[in-house]
């Protein structure tokens, strides 16, 4: 599974990087021939974006430059789609006002309460061991979900805190036993703040594996298409007109191209185009003399010119 995700984010660098040397036309047919609106605005073909959350708008206890910014942009025009697995849309609706940023709960699209939803839809009055924090726990009680210690039909992994010997134990000897293992995403880390990387569930699910000799039956995350297909029906979005903004090319990147979707990549990862979001966008002269405004970079516009022509 590991070498999988990997091979497939290689090639989706691959594509990009390949895409950049490109020559290709213009994405807006009303905009100036460098790929930027005559009015600030983004290419008329970006309708909505899909944008990842850590390391893309926030790193822990911090908002990221230019995130309210792009966020205001696009209005009710995105959702969050993010592999978080520890928070509840509502409660990270509540953290990222204190970041100021405000997103609506209906806009944020989590892997931890996909999978719940999901495991409470399709299996009700199964027996899971939820490995989880405690908004999780929380949220699957509410889901009606049937939360057990023992003898359970599937094993849900999402991010714990306080993931232990103890816990790896209890969830090795239920996969022997004939559990089924489903896990919120497997990304390994995510970025933190000063460049140092925050284990995720990856890690914890690493050692699942290593402990048990059992595969995940289901992994729910990105660069699984289940995430973005929920942020395009919320958003009544059609793949073609949205873009993927995040930092990982092994999820964000990959899961865009899985569904036909332009994805522009931000931080240090190979083919990024900015270090943040902020470099997606510059003032255009209007809005340094009058209301905040911004228009697409010329790096950004060449990169999403080339990246339409990929994926069309």
């Amino acid at each position: 599974m590991f070498n999988t995700i990997r091979r497939h984010g290689r090639d989706a660098v691959g594509r990009y990087r390949r895409s950049m040397s490109t020559k290709s036309k213009t994405a807006t047919g009303n905009g100036s021939s460098n790929g930027t609106a005559a009015n600030g605005e983004w290419p008329a073909q970006v309708r909505h974006l899909l944008v990842d959350l850590d390391g893309t708008l926030v790193r822990q206890q911090e908002a990221i430059d230019g995130a309210a910014a792009l966020l205001a942009q696009f209005q009710d025009r995105y959702a969050i789609v993010s592999n978080n697995s520890t928070h509840t849309a509502q409660g990270l609706a509540k953290r990222l006002r204190r970041l100021g940023l405000r997103v609506p709960p209906e806009r944020i699209v989590l892997a931890g309460e996909l999978a719940v939803r999901q495991l409470a839809q399709q299996h009700p009055g199964a027996r899971v061991l939820l490995i989880g924090s405690p908004a999780l726990q929380r949220f699957a009680h509410a889901e009606g979900c049937d939360l057990v210690q023992e003898d359970a039909d599937f094993v849900l992994l999402a991010l714990d805190m306080h993931f232990s010997h103890a816990r790896l134990a209890i969830a090795a000897n239920e996969l022997l036993r004939g559990a089924r293992l489903i896990a919120t995403n497997a990304d390994a880390t995510h970025p933190g703040p000063q460049g140092r990387v925050v284990p995720e569930t990856g890690a914890l699910l690493a050692a699942v594996i290593a402990a048990s000799g059992r595969q995940p039956w289901r992994v729910i995350g990105k660069p699984a298409p289940l995430l973005f297909e929920e942020g395009l029906r919320r958003l009544g979005a059609e793949p073609g007109s949205t873009v993927v903004v995040g930092d990982n090319p092994l999820t964000d990147a990959e899961g865009a191209a899985r569904l036909g979707m332009a994805c522009l990549l931000v931080g240090q990862a190979p083919g990024a185009v900015a270090p943040t979001v902020a470099g997606l966008f510059r003032p255009s002269a209007a809005a340094r003399e009058e209301t905040p405004q911004y228009r697409l970079s010329e790096s950004t516009s060449k990169v999403w010119r080339s990246v339409r022509t990929e994926v069309s």
